[in-house]
């Protein structure tokens, strides 16, 4: 894939200000997008969209195909008077941060008066669209549904842990609880079609304006997800379902005792000899609904650490070999162009370094990971053309919380190789991706706004606390879209919908 010199800013969605707790894909969003456009940015990048289950993380989700609700704006449900202001309770949401705690329950709160709305006054037009919804995403919608109305009746109980006819999938059980859980079964379609029909929007608005989105699709899928539990013939389980071996990387950079990530591990061959159709679906839906395809986790198509499942941490684990060319031909002969961004960040070994660039995939480069000596490959005069650059990811600190904490060695050879003095070091980083090869440049929202760690977006390892960081109403405003457009046109990144 070739790409087309830009610059962008990493904001997933949840981070937007607004007034009910949570950004969404309302006003705002088109605010921001807005933003880009004004700033001449060409990208705008998202986390994963799917609906959040353990520890809130978009890498955790109910579902590799479906959309989180907690992103459905309350804004066009009271234009299309699905909603009424009384059906909004009074909430003191934190503007600062997402209180996952009280948004879910109070936003779950209103997306059910929503249905009860549409159901008694939505025009035929709207139940036309919503069957063609149903219809055309009715691979994984039918499972999905079924799958979230029997854990709300369980009360969000993991799939291993329900009844065992429901467990195992048991045609007569299944029939059965369709029939008993038909309302919920509808009221989960129903939110998955305001997800889609908002993103939709909201896509073909930013489009207009010249954005292109980047996505992101993490390799693994969550053990308590639609997806395991429809296909466990997919996944290393035993004979209870049960995962034998879970995902996670060895100690590095992030972790001395590695990332125990705990999701269950692909049988590749189950997957090569169903012509990888699972993968294949999954990629098509993905780019659906952007442009571009972040691959999370890039290495683990190489190979995979393998942690036994019960271990505490991922010190224990041994690499195995993973689908390599055979899943990237297959994508390629199904897909055509793969507009893939591979993550290949961690421990890159030839094997992945091939596989990226026999695909012609542009691989990761960050900032922050660049100033141990003249000799690192993270340095920007060493990039290729094809690579995306980042001051910082999600998973990193905050430039700003970044350069206060590391070691003086390293501060030193940032200043000397920037040729700054360190008061503007954040900017200083952003001016140094946005000059270099890379044909894609972006940053994080937090470092624009030249943000300390307490807005980081998420800390690999740790149990709890991440994902919660919230951009204060008015932040990206027009003195800041001034100073990020001068960099694309001195870098020459600048794009407009008049260039598309």
């Amino acid at each position: 894939m070739k790409l087309e010199r830009s610059s962008g800013v990493l904001l997933h969605p949840t981070s937007l200000p607004g007034p009910h707790g949570i950004g969404d894909l309302g006003p705002q969003a088109y605010v921001f997008a807005d933003f880009l456009a004004e700033a001449g940015c060409g990208l705008w990048q998202v986390l994963p969209l799917g609906p959040t289950g353990f520890d809130n993380s978009p890498y955790q989700s109910f579902s590799a195909f479906a959309g989180n609700p907690y992103l459905i704006s309350p804004a066009p449900l009271l234009a299309d008077r699905w909603l009424s202001p009384e059906d909004l309770p009074a909430a003191a949401f934190p503007p600062e941060r997402v209180d996952f705690c009280s948004v879910i329950p109070w936003k779950l709160r209103v997306l059910d008066a929503a249905f009860q709305g549409y159901k008694s006054a939505a025009p035929t037009q709207v139940r036309e669209e919503f069957g063609a919804f149903r219809d055309r995403h009715a691979p994984w919608l039918e499972d999905y549904a079924l799958f979230k109305a029997i854990k709300e009746a369980h009360q969000g109980k993991r799939w291993d842990e329900w009844p065992e006819p429901l467990r195992t999938r048991r045609p007569e059980a299944l029939a059965a609880v369709r029939r008993e859980l038909m309302e919920g079964v509808e009221r989960q379609k129903f939110r998955q079609f305001l997800f889609f029909r908002q993103w939709d929007a909201l896509r073909r608005h930013a489009a207009a304006k010249g954005i292109r989105i980047i996505g992101d699709v993490p390799i693994f899928v969550a053990s308590d997800s639609a997806d395991v539990w429809a296909h466990p013939d997919l996944f290393k389980l035993d004979e209870g379902l049960q995962p034998t071996v879970v995902a996670g990387v060895p100690p590095d950079y992030f972790s001395p005792t590695g990332q125990l990530w705990g999701n269950p591990l692909y049988r590749w061959e189950a997957h090569a000899s169903a012509g990888f159709a699972w993968w294949t679906q999954r990629l098509r839906a993905a780019l659906e609904l952007v442009d571009q395809v972040r691959l999370d986790h890039f290495r683990g198509f190489a190979a995979a650490w393998e942690v036994p499942a019960g271990s505490l941490t991922a010190e224990k684990g041994i690499w195995v070999k993973g689908p390599g060319a055979g899943l990237l031909s297959k994508l390629r002969e199904e897909l055509g162009d793969l507009p893939l961004i591979a993550e290949d960040l961690g421990v890159i070994t030839p094997d992945v370094e091939k596989l990226r660039d026999d695909f012609g995939l542009p691989g990761m480069k960050i900032l922050q990971f660049a100033f141990s000596g003249p000799d690192n490959p993270f340095l920007p005069h060493s990039y290729p053309g094809n690579c995306v650059v980042y001051t910082g990811t999600h998973d990193n600190d905050t430039t700003r919380g970044w350069y206060r904490s590391a070691p003086g060695m390293e501060r030193d050879f940032c200043r000397r190789y920037l040729g700054r003095d360190g008061t503007d070091v954040v900017w200083d980083l952003i001016r140094a991706a946005w000059s270099s090869p890379a044909e894609f440049a972006l940053a994080p929202m937090q470092d624009l706004l030249d943000l300390d760690s307490e807005a980081r977006m998420n800390k690999p390892g740790k149990p709890s606390g991440s994902w919660t960081w919230r951009m204060r109403d008015g932040a990206a405003g027009p003195d800041l879209a001034a100073r990020l457009r001068d960099l694309n046109f001195l870098y020459q990144r600048t794009h407009s919908a008049a260039s598309r």
